[in-house]
């Protein structure tokens, strides 16, 4: 029988939130950057953990590609997105000699790496930490709910958009999640439509095509909301960096509760 993990360089963390989706390319990353820029704005603190190793794009995101991880005497420290240090990211982008270099890793490796950065990154006190995972149900998911689970209240939120490709992709994420006791706590239907930045009309799939059928795989079911987090969001990738970035935080997850509270 395992010993439980002792608390460590997660001993401050409060909320663990899982960015999931069996299909890639639905915007995980987008959606974990923008979540952590959203609770920012409400005052949290705020880590973001990248453990997508093969696409590491949250640093490009935050503008802080090439920035150096540097080690104290807990381990490595995150680097940290704004001067108020009220954000903070730890990815295998930082990692890299150059940032085209591919990361050709099998399994065991990258999970511990995974496990590493669970155990050995100073995190300091923070309200939430969000971790943006690859797309799939494979090593690196494993890895990363059974390192994360000893250290606090773990609850995925789990992103698809509205084509049968990827709802059915993610049906399967549900799944996973039900077999490895995650708690879903949410459920984004991303790339739903296309709101012009000029006339503010918006285009495309109906809101709900694809996640009003996948609350319903929820076990205690989730009501979808369309007005939460679409219309309104800022076409570009930084509000937060941006003129107008007030508007669209308050706009965004304005329904969201932490785990228990």
């Amino acid at each position: 029988m395992e010993a439980a993990a002792e608390p460590g360089n997660l001993a401050g963390v409060r909320h663990i939130i899982l960015v999931l989706s069996g299909k890639g390319g639905v915007g995980k990353s987008t959606i974990s950057t923008e979540l952590a820029l959203a609770l920012r704005h409400t005052g949290k603190k705020v880590g973001l953990l990248d453990v997508d190793l093969c696409g590491p794009s949250i640093p490009r995101m935050l503008r802080v590609q090439g920035r150096a991880v540097h080690q104290c005497d807990r381990g490595w420290l995150p680097v940290f997105v704004d001067q108020e240090q009220g954000i903070s990211l730890m990815s295998v982008g930082f990692l890299l000699e150059k940032p085209d270099e591919a990361v050709v890793w099998r399994g065991p490796k990258k999970n511990a790496l995974i496990k590493q950065f669970v155990s050995d990154v100073a995190w300091g006190p923070l309200d939430y930490l969000v971790v943006d995972t690859p797309p799939g149900t494979s090593d690196e998911h494993m890895a990363a709910v059974d390192a994360l689970r000893p250290y606090g209240p773990l609850g995925a939120l789990v992103v698809t958009t509205p084509q049968a490709v990827s709802v059915g992709d993610v049906r399967r994420e549900l799944t996973f999640c039900r077999k490895v006791g995650l708690r879903v706590i949410g459920l984004v239907e991303n790339m739903s439509g296309f709101v012009c930045p000029h006339c503010a009309v918006s285009r495309g799939r109906p809101r709900g095509a694809g996640g009003q059928p996948l609350s319903s795989r929820v076990g205690r079911g989730l009501e979808v909301d369309p007005h939460l987090c679409v219309p309104g969001v800022h076409p570009r990738l930084l509000p937060g960096r941006r003129r107008g970035a007030g508007q669209t935080h308050r706009s965004a997850l304005p329904g969201l509760r932490a785990p228990g509270s």
